[in-house]
């Protein structure tokens, strides 16, 4: 898949004193700094350098080149890993960069941060996501290969690569590894190569204290092509034994591979090799200066880099240009032969829309009942034919999240039993491992050239949590589809009934939550997320109902989060009733209720909260008048989010405690959900804004 290399390594002196001088430029940076994890980067330092000098097929002038290898390092807080072998390969980062290090405004912060630093492709923050994202890229390039080229020959495709990532003994104690590892072995995703730094260090110390089992073992069961490489005699990582291992894990292609790799954190720190220590402090002036010594190193020097190690290291900039040249030439010879995918791919990489894509959206009579989880469905499925990069699945629950855009085709491997199966499916089943799912999809958005969705019920979101912040935090055009978002879904009870959910998953900063109102706003949300993908690239979350809802005319300004549904019969409103997702209807049968007796009400609907406040304030203003002060909320979760909408004077109409095990309408009454109820927190309002 990548660029063939020799069968043999090429290791030379300069090779090993660029090695070494990745260990005390990490060294050396932790020690200025004060702080930062310089043992691992020590001891991975052989590695690392293999993989980015001798193996990976990658550009440091293009870092976004698309025919590159991926790397992941998923234990980020040895980012300097990374930065190491960026800096000496050429990137953007300069010597001056290392010597920043986590430092504010700098581009090397405590873990890599994508879109932040040339060349990191993922944020790595909490253990084992780095994995799954790994995981989700190997799917990524595997269903982007079925989009452009699906009928090349295995290794021939401009489109065929290698995801390489380093992995560590606490991501793999992480469930959130677990999960994609097995689906990764479920897929076969030979395009994929963990490289496992089995140091048996941790924080508390050697991993004996709570980690003992075969990994290996446990891979083979996943159905992982398994290797193992012990140090060499003096202890340090054994570089031809490595290339070998790497060379032999890009040739299985029909299974994901991992290789152990014994390391001994710090080598050949004198005093702090193998201890807890070197793994998240500095190593102190006397160790530095002592492992320089041990090196060859003068220790009165500090980010000591020979001319003549840069000048080695930085022909990966010509090896790059000469791999990037040699793949330009592949993909014209592909273009010539496949114009039509050659516009699709020019189409999606512009993060365009095909013309006249919106005339494939439904549109749901006026008048109607559907639940909006179905409308979802309905527009997934009339959308599939039109945008082929668009696919995604469900955590196991794609009958009750109506996410299956083509029931005839599944991503699953060759050798797969099921009918529909095919390596290049369009829908995805995840498995019931709502995290990973999550990761994967991250993975996925991060490897771009698809737009990727997934699926579960709301209140699993939980699980989920973590990875989701990630999407937010690395602004990734991923969408969650969450099913079942109130006690509306019933019987199931308090268990699956989520009541805070949507207010905590409103609070992580750049998550865009969406709730509809009906199909028509379910439609118009697909539609505005799918135009934000390439111009405001974000996650998105839709909370969808299992329960049906009248439909409401389309209007064009959902999109901007609020709008008025219903105005008053007053000139001004006297009162204003706003409403998400089911309870919109409520809010509609409240008004008729105010307006018989007299009081001018406005009904707004504002599916996105974050949506709303992106719209100019004159905009904002004109849907809630800062002079209209009776005010109402009605949402079926806590009343966390609607405090500032509804000011001093406001009512708020929510659920403050778990749900319980009844059919909806009965909950709904109990809990005090009718227009009735809303209806009397209006007056209640009124009074207030009159005493």
């Amino acid at each position: 898949m990548s660029t063939q290399t020799p069968d043999t390594l090429e290791w030379t002196d300069i090779d090993r004193r660029a090695v070494d001088t990745a260990r005390v430029l990490a060294a050396d940076a932790v020690q200025q700094v004060g702080n930062g994890h310089p043992g691992t980067a020590m001891s991975l330092a052989p590695a690392a350098y293999t993989l980015f000098q001798k193996v990976m097929r990658h550009d440091p002038a293009d870092p976004e080149w698309t025919g590159r290898d991926r790397f992941v390092l998923s234990p980020g807080h040895t980012s300097l890993t990374l930065y190491t072998q960026l800096y000496l390969a050429g990137y953007e980062l300069g010597l001056d960069d290392l010597k920043a290090f986590r430092t504010h405004g700098s581009k090397t912060p405590g873990h890599p941060e994508y879109g932040h630093t040339a060349g990191v492709e993922t944020t790595t923050g909490p253990l084992g996501q780095g994995a799954a994202n790994a995981v989700g890229m190997a799917m990524a390039a595997r269903y982007e290969r079925g989009l452009f080229d699906p009928e090349a020959p295995a290794g021939e495709s401009p489109f065929d690569h290698v995801i390489w990532a380093i992995v560590s003994d606490g991501d793999l104690q992480e469930g959130v590894s677990g999960e994609a590892s097995s689906l990764a072995g479920h897929q076969k995703l030979g395009n994929l190569v963990f490289l496992y730094d089995d140091n048996h260090i941790s924080i508390e110390g050697d991993t004996a204290t709570a980690f003992s089992e075969d990994v290996l073992k446990r891979y083979e069961a996943y159905g992982w092509h398994t290797q193992r490489i012990e140090p060499a005699d003096n202890g340090d990582v054994d570089v031809h034994a490595l290339y070998a291992a790497l060379t032999a894990a890009r040739a299985e292609t029909g299974r994901p591979s991992i290789i152990a790799m014994r390391t001994i954190i710090a080598w050949p720190a004198p005093n702090a090799q193998n201890t807890e220590a070197a793994h998240g402090s500095a190593l102190g002036a006397d160790e530095v200066a002592a492992t320089k010594r041990v090196l060859g190193f003068d220790p009165e020097k500090t980010f000591e880099v020979a001319d003549e190690v840069l000048a080695h290291t930085r022909r990966a900039l010509d090896r790059g240009a000469e791999a990037h040249a040699a793949w330009d030439k592949q993909l014209a010879g592909w273009r010539s032969g496949e114009p039509e995918r050659a516009r699709l791919f020019d189409r999606v990489v512009a993060g365009q829309l095909p013309e006249g894509w919106e005339e494939s959206l439904p549109v749901f009579e006026e008048g109607g009942s559907v639940a909006t989880r179905a409308a979802s469905g309905k527009v997934l499925q009339a959308l599939g034919p039109v945008l082929p990069e668009l696919w995604g699945g469900s955590a196991d629950l794609a009958g009750s999240n109506n996410t299956t855009i083509d029931k005839s085709s599944s991503f699953l491997p060759e050798g797969n039993p099921l009918p529909e199966a095919s390596p290049y499916g369009r829908t995805v089943h995840f498995g019931i491992r709502e995290f990973s799912m999550a990761a994967e999809m991250n993975g996925v958005a991060l490897h771009g050239n698809t737009r990727i969705y997934g699926g579960t019920f709301l209140t699993f979101s939980d699980y989920m949590r973590n990875a989701v912040r990630m999407s937010a935090l690395m602004q990734l055009p991923v969408t969650y589809v969450w099913t079942h978002d109130s006690i509306g879904l019933g019987e199931d009870g308090p268990t699956h009934q989520p009541v805070e959910h949507l207010a905590a998953l409103r609070a992580i900063p750049g998550l865009n939550v969406v709730r509809p109102a009906d199909g028509n706003e379910t439609a118009a949300a697909w539609a505005e997320i799918l135009k934000r993908h390439a111009t405001h690239p974000a996650p998105h979350g839709l909370a969808l109902t299992r329960q049906g809802v009248p439909t409401y005319a389309p209007n064009p300004d959902a999109a901007k989060g609020g709008y008025v549904l219903r105005e008053s019969s007053t000139e001004t409103p006297e009162v204003i009733i706003v409403a998400t997702g089911s309870e919109v209807q409520l809010a509609v049968a409240a008004r008729e209720l105010l307006e018989a007796e007299g009081t001018g009400t406005r009904v707004v609907s504002m599916p996105s909260v974050e949506w709303f406040e992106e719209q100019p304030r004159a905009y904002r203003e004109s849907v809630l008048p800062p002079a209209v002060r009776a005010r109402v909320a009605v949402e079926a979760g806590i009343g966390l989010t609607w405090y500032r909408y509804v000011g001093d004077a406001g009512r708020i109409v929510s659920l403050e405690h778990f749900g319980a095990s009844a059919d909806a309408k009965t909950l709904f009454a109990e809990y005090g959900f009718t227009p009735e109820n809303v209806a009397a927190a209006a007056r209640e309002s009124l009074a207030a804004t009159r005493g």
